[in-house]
């Protein structure tokens, strides 16, 4: 304390003291003052510590699955990012992953499955999600429109969950959806082939995706803050994606077929096939 009031003098004052004196004076002056800055936490949210995820708790949704929210950045699904998973072959399980956080957001607004390589299962969907949850299946012509798709879909506001498979994006593409999650309150997550992994990403967040026998395996390839070396291993039930089973519409599906009986308002799937068809919903009022 005295050091530091004879600093202020020395200098405020304009006292006699030589050059270098005023030197060594000031840095006894400014040193504590920037090591209680530093302790006292960083300024703004944007900038994390290599210890540290730079998403506050609460702007995701849950993940659901204890061991791999242990490391994820507010031990959530973050917004305002994009979120990349490398999977071994598609339908390994990158939707069932998610299915906690579906059912989480199934009752505010839409979840958009884009370009999915194989059809989505109706009745799996139906009992996975809650009652009046609505499921949009598009299928664009090409790579373009599948990017055009989920660009817009996230930039509209209107959508809880973005899920977008792109083997084929270039790194602008993934800067312009990075880009559009910054800006929104949707959960964007990208799927792409794990070869993918050798090619740097905008995405915030990477995990490659390894299906085992009675597990998914999940290794974080890329995340703001410490990962973890050795790979987390969920158990998740792979209903929802099927890799090689056939989709039926619900209005096409009768009631009671395989044993399941059709609920009272049981959740929707809707497919919009063809670049012509892809459609996103009008801008919404921010959820909190």
């Amino acid at each position: 304390m005295g050091c530091r009031w004879l600093a202020e003098y020395c200098i405020f004052e304009q006292c006699s003291c030589q050059p270098a004196w005023r030197f060594f004076l000031l840095c006894l002056m400014v040193v504590p003052a920037s090591s209680q800055a530093q302790s006292s936490g960083l300024p703004h949210p944007a900038v994390w510590r290599a210890t540290q995820a730079g998403v506050p708790p609460a702007a995701g949704l849950p993940c659901g699955h204890a061991a791999l929210a242990a490391y994820l950045p507010g031990a959530c699904w973050p917004y305002h990012c994009l979120i990349e998973f490398l999977v071994a072959r598609p339908g390994c399980g990158e939707v069932a992953l998610l299915q906690p956080a579906l059912v989480a957001a199934a009752g505010t607004a839409p979840i958009v499955l884009v370009q999915p390589p194989h059809p989505p299962l109706a009745q799996a969907w139906q009992a996975g999600l809650p009652a009046g949850a609505r499921v949009w299946w598009l299928t664009p012509g090409s790579a373009g429109d599948a990017l055009w798709a989920a660009d817009q879909a996230v930039r509209s506001a209107g959508c809880a969950v973005v899920l977008a498979w792109l083997p084929q994006v270039s790194r602008p593409g993934l800067r312009r959806l990075q880009l559009a999650a910054q800006e929104s309150r949707t959960l964007l997550v990208v799927m792409r082939p794990a070869q993918a992994q050798a090619h740097s990403s905008p995405a915030a967040l990477r995990l490659l995706l390894q299906p085992e026998a009675d597990a998914l395996a999940v290794r974080f390839h890329k995340m703001r803050g410490a990962r973890p070396l050795e790979a987390v291993r969920v158990p998740v039930w792979r209903g929802l994606m099927p890799v090689a089973q056939p989709a039926v519409a619900p209005e096409m599906m009768p009631a009671g077929a395989s044993g399941v009986d059709t609920p009272a308002a049981p959740a929707s799937l809707v497919h919009a096939p063809g670049p012509g068809a892809v459609s996103v919903p009008a801008p919404a009022k921010p959820r909190s």
